[in-house]
């Protein structure tokens, strides 16, 4: 058995995944608040109504939302596993996605901007938002940094938002 606790891989090359990759094993119930590919905030409940909020406030920064997984459903039909309510909301900004793969066609392995929204504690909701600096970390395209760092600033504000709602 592998102890992923000190697991650790190093890639030859810097240019394209700058320093180590490390692997945690991470429970789906204890997410930190922000992760090396994500930020995270809480929200008030009930589940259902929090994912409307997501949508929303997504949309008010103009991303429509292109896929709604539900893992809990998945886990529950594919497997037979009960767990708290959790979706992945593929957001898209169109004119965002349209730049992006005019700078890097491949890109689209890397979209659109996954949102998560799981159900946590007492009635509150856990919300993720992936980093798009990821997609310039991962490419090393000097022409995604702006991409990324508008499609960043409208994430911050849909949290901005979110929050000031809760």
């Amino acid at each position: 058995m592998i102890d992923l606790e000190k697991f650790e891989i190093t890639l030859p090359t810097a240019r394209r995944f700058p320093g180590p990759v490390f692997i945690h094993s991470t429970p789906l119930h204890s997410f930190e608040r922000n992760t090396m590919y994500g930020q995270h905030i809480t929200i008030s409940g009930p589940f259902t109504s929090a994912v409307e909020k997501v949508t929303a406030a997504l949309k008010t920064e103009g991303f429509g939302i292109l896929s709604d997984i539900d893992i809990q459903k998945a886990m529950k039909e594919k497997l037979g596993v009960e767990m708290p309510a959790y979706r992945i909301l593929g957001a898209c900004n169109p004119p965002l996605a349209h730049r992006a793969l005019q700078a890097e066609l491949e890109i689209g392995l890397l979209l659109p901007c996954n949102v998560t929204v799981r159900e946590g504690d007492d009635g509150k909701v856990n919300v993720g938002f992936l980093d798009p600096q990821l997609m310039v970390q991962l490419t090393s395209n000097p022409e995604m940094a702006s991409v990324a760092d508008e499609a960043g600033e409208r994430l911050r504000r849909v949290q901005t938002a979110l929050s000031a709602a809760t």
